[in-house]
């Protein structure tokens, strides 16, 4: 009789907790992009983060495509905090705020965090406006290609690489053997008509004198202040004042609704996260704590 209670309140609190978790996931649901859009009324104003390094163009695309097709949705911010990323990637997330730009339908604002440097800066130079931090690390405005050569390290371990090719330069940058210079020289073409793609991408967005971003475009990086003062950014700010900024581009009065972007999350996640609550809890108590935080 004992052991049937037990089992009779191991599975209500399984019960429970299912329950408690479900409705977690649909709180995310409804308060996901789409969500908010649907069941929020007024002239709203999209945030679309850009985060870490950009490997993918996917993501941040169909967003900029949701928003655009969103009458209620009157401006899109790109809050940009990374150090750049991939070619392919960041000019395809250009383009598509390029062509949003181009419909004069929404206004499309940057507002940089930490860092908005290399393909970050990439992607805001299409943007109608730029907000950065005055200590903001941008800029950065080149392009890099690193190679490793392990050969020496192969011969005092006694290994040898065998490659087999088709063509002459189809093991370029092998890291069995150096780099000839025919071939430095192919790879260095390839690296500055890139650069220079990078170079009018921004005259472009910025609708600047090609000669002007050149005489930055070295790889230097800039703090938001020293970019402005470059006319690589309009104003100084926090991502408060591009949304204050947005909606008084946008003609929107009072307070505007903010879309901000749904934290990612599934049951999983939450469960494990409930579970190291716990734990770190029971650590504190028995004297034992984990910080992350600088030592004095």
């Amino acid at each position: 009789m004992k052991r049937k209670r037990i089992l009779v309140g191991l599975v209500a609190i399984v019960g429970l907790l299912a329950t408690f978790f479900v409705i977690l996931f649909l709180i995310g649901q409804f308060t996901s992009r789409s969500g908010s859009t649907k069941f929020s009324f007024g002239d709203k104003i999209a945030v679309i983060e850009i985060r870490g390094l950009i490997t993918q163009s996917l993501g941040v695309i169909e967003d900029l495509h949701q928003y655009d097709t969103d009458e209620g949705v009157k401006a899109i911010i790109l809050r940009i905090d990374s150090p750049g990323g991939g070619v392919g990637p960041s000019q395809e997330i250009y383009r598509e705020v390029m062509k949003i730009k181009a419909n004069q339908k929404k206004k499309v604002i940057t507002s940089m965090g930490s860092v908005a440097a290399s393909g970050g800066y990439y992607i805001a130079s299409a943007s109608d406006l730029i907000i950065a931090n005055p200590g903001t690390i941008t800029g950065s405005i080149g392009v890099i290609m690193e190679f490793t050569n392990i050969e020496e390290l192969f011969k005092k371990i006694g290994i040898k690489g065998v490659v087999l090719k088709s063509g002459e330069h189809k093991d370029i940058g092998s890291p069995f053997r150096e780099m000839t210079a025919e071939e430095k020289k192919l790879i260095q073409s390839v690296i500055d008509n890139v650069h220079q793609q990078f170079i009018q991408a921004v005259a472009d967005g910025r609708k600047m004198d090609r000669s002007k971003v050149a005489q930055v475009a070295d790889g230097r990086i800039l703090t938001g202040e020293q970019a402005k003062q470059f006319g690589l950014v309009d104003q100084l700010g926090n991502l408060q004042d591009a949304i204050d900024t947005a909606a008084k581009m946008v003609g929107i009065e009072g307070k505007p609704i903010v879309l901000y972007p749904k934290r990612k999350f599934s049951l999983l996640e939450l469960l494990i996260e409930g579970i190291t609550e716990v734990f770190l809890k029971t650590l504190s108590e028995k004297g034992v704590e984990l910080n992350y935080r600088l030592l004095p």
